[in-house]
């Protein structure tokens, strides 16, 4: 039935009669955003069960589902392609969709800017950093989350579970958002234990599974006995590591079921209650934000129960700095520090704020993260 349904939506304007449900202006108007009943399209790049970012997102939009008077419609499995303009097309002409959630990262542009152009009365919300005021359309914007702050607390669990003094990071590729990931992880085990290290491994893609299991054999052959990862689906590195013996952070979404024994917690999104905001905003005719962001005390993220084998010890570190992340007087990333070249990036007395533009723009990786590529 998806997959049908699938190529009903990406084939659907060469399908019908040319021009036939085109577009005209003013015909949006009767779709108002202000109107009480919406409909709302969400698009994912992979199966909304990947036990990652896809599932985190289609959680979000199952909480959307619940709300009165909205009406939800929903494509997986779409790639980064001119396919994901023809989805959106379909549930802009075929649903009577009025405000547009394309998730992936590569969905933004020419993709989501194209489609921004082309119905200028619909608003379009993309997951992660890529807006920028004065240069994207007004009804475009992005919606992220100081997800770094999970990793942060992974990294506590991380440095308190590793005997070897090796973490291990599985990436996908070497972008701000990834990078700050893998700084924030290393810095959290290095509040544990200064003399810990992270190799990192770069697969170069969003999803592949063989390079990641191949990825996390190879961590785990160097010596790293924790690992996390930063990529679509983190199923295979869950399940490689612990199949290892490697203790494992989670990203994204709740891992444990895949690993019960050796899942220590997990960095993970809220996006329901994002989504929420927005869809009450449009219901109410009120303007949606054009950039979005916010951490774990702003509902935007949320961490994994702690598993059976987080110690007393991990757990009573991992909690009071959890509590003072919620409290706001919490910064990742506190000089003195240097990246892995020796140059200073952060002065002794300096502290660079979650919504800092040199986070947004890192570049970067702190001293102690050991990088290659697969």
């Amino acid at each position: 039935m998806t997959k049908l349904l699938s190529m009903n939506r990406r084939h659907f304007l060469q399908a019908s009669a040319a021009g036939a449900l085109a577009m005209t202006p003013g015909l949006l108007s009767g779709r108002a955003m202000a109107q009480t009943a919406l409909t709302i399209g969400f698009i994912y790049v992979g199966p909304k069960d990947d036990y990652g970012y896809n599932q985190a997102h289609a959680e979000g939009a199952a909480a959307v589902k619940a709300m009165p008077g909205i009406t939800v419609v929903e494509e997986e499995n779409v790639p980064e392609t001119v396919d994901v303009q023809k989805t959106m097309e379909s549930m802009i002409n075929l649903d009577g969709a009025t405000l547009l959630f394309p998730t992936s990262f590569g969905y933004f542009d020419p993709h989501m800017l194209a489609m921004a152009a082309k119905y200028p009365d619909i608003q379009f919300r993309h997951c992660g950093g890529l807006w920028q005021e004065g240069k994207n359309p007004m009804n475009t914007g992005s919606y992220f989350g100081y997800i770094g702050q999970g990793q942060y607390l992974n990294g506590i669990a991380a440095g308190y579970a590793s005997k070897s003094k090796k973490i291990g990071f599985v990436a996908a590729k070497p972008i701000p958002q990834v990078l700050q990931n893998i700084n924030s992880f290393l810095l959290g085990a290095r509040s544990v234990d200064p003399a810990i290290t992270c190799q990192v491994i770069f697969t170069g893609e969003w999803s592949l599974a063989v390079k990641e299991a191949e990825a996390t054999n190879a961590l785990v052959d160097q010596g790293a006995d924790v690992i996390t990862c930063h990529v679509d689906s983190p199923k295979v590195v869950v399940e490689t590591a612990a199949g290892r013996g490697a203790f494992v952070c989670g990203y994204h979404a709740n891992q444990s079921p895949l690993a019960p024994e050796k899942y220590l917690t997990g960095a993970e999104w809220a996006w329901g209650n994002v989504y929420i905001d927005f869809v009450k905003k449009a219901q109410a005719g009120e303007k949606l934000g054009n950039f979005v962001r916010g951490g774990l005390k702003d509902g935007f993220v949320k961490m994994s129960p702690l598993g059976p084998a987080v110690s007393a010890e991990a757990r009573t570190k991992f909690e009071a700095v959890h509590a003072e992340i919620m409290s706001g007087k919490f910064s990742v990333f506190k000089g003195p520090m240097k990246d892995n070249k020796g140059n200073v990036i952060v002065a002794a007395d300096k502290a660079l704020a979650e919504d800092a533009i040199e986070l947004e723009s890192m570049d970067y990786l702190v001293e102690g993260v050991v990088g290659s590529t697969a």
